[in-house]
């Protein structure tokens, strides 16, 4: 992985953990996260006229397009029923089984070749992405997910990262063919557009005009910060195999370990300090491989 990659994909991650952030500050995160489309969709119709003419649609992008947005609106959906009904601890590491699955797919389908640094980088950010939310060092809660894979909180967070792999693979080969910006353009334009058929349903009435009175200064906040990071991923996605960008980007689990601990005032463990430690030797060998 090249330099301007890495750096990239890390700037991704940043942003990603900071609109996680706001998420998480926001009242009713269905809603928040379409105001969120809707700051940051806003910022690329600005700048879309800096970003050179649009390249030809063609049918066979628009599918890439339908079908990568339609991934990562269930992933989101999948994520919040396994966050509602199971324990962040229980549900959080299954959610994060995505980097198992993209390695495969990207040598399947994509072709992608590794080296043993890359393989042993992809596997400690792996190891630490597991253990990030574990309460103790002991056997019993290493396996306790595993133990729990007839609920349906489990089943719904094993679903969001299979979703979440198969989406990585589609927006890998969407943006190596197509333009960054404009695919992220109209992958956002397009998840909007799913999000707005889902708040259609009458449970949201009145609820949207009431999330903008609470959360304005968070949603203004978002535009930037959601756009950032998804244009980032893609430039970085761009330069390099998504085998490495998906594991890479958990650097963002990283950053929100020290936004808890530095902000919101939340103990930073051994445990979680050991599993930072192995999200970043595992950057360092991917770098190198």
């Amino acid at each position: 992985m090249s330099s301007l990659a890495l750096a990239l994909i890390v700037v991704s991650a940043v942003m990603h953990a900071l609109w996680n952030l706001l998420v998480k500050r926001s009242r009713d995160k269905t809603v928040f996260i379409w105001w969120m489309f809707i700051a940051s969709g806003s910022l690329m119709n600005l700048g879309l006229p800096f970003a050179g003419p649009f390249p030809p649609v063609s049918a066979h992008l628009l599918g890439l397009v339908v079908a990568g947005a339609a991934c990562f609106v269930l992933y989101h959906l999948f994520n919040g029923r396994a966050y509602r009904s199971g324990d962040l601890s229980l549900t959080y590491p299954l959610s994060q089984t995505s980097m198992l699955w993209v390695p495969l797919w990207g040598a399947l389908l994509l072709g992608e070749r590794f080296t043993w640094p890359g393989v042993a980088g992809i596997a400690l950010i792996g190891i630490g992405a597991w253990c990030v939310q574990l309460r103790a060092l002991a056997w019993k809660e290493v396996v306790r997910p595993l133990r729990s894979l007839n609920e349906p909180a489990v089943m719904a967070a094993l679903a969001a990262g299979f979703i979440y792999s198969v989406g990585s693979i589609i927006d890998k080969t969407g943006v190596t063919g197509y333009d960054p910006f404009h695919f992220t353009y109209l992958l956002v334009v397009c998840m909007f557009l799913m999000m707005s058929l889902n708040l259609s349903r009458p449970r949201y009435r009145g609820r949207i005009l009431a999330e903008w009175r609470h959360s304005r200064g968070l949603i203004l906040a978002s535009g930037p910060v959601m756009l950032g990071s998804f244009l980032t991923f893609r430039y970085g996605l761009k330069l390099a195999p998504v085998s490495y960008a998906v594991p890479v980007r958990q650097v963002s689990l990283l950053v929100g370990v020290l936004i808890g601990t530095l902000f919101l005032g939340e103990e930073c463990g051994r445990i979680r300090f050991t599993a930072a430690l192995l999200i970043l030797a595992g950057v360092a060998l991917i770098r190198l491989g």
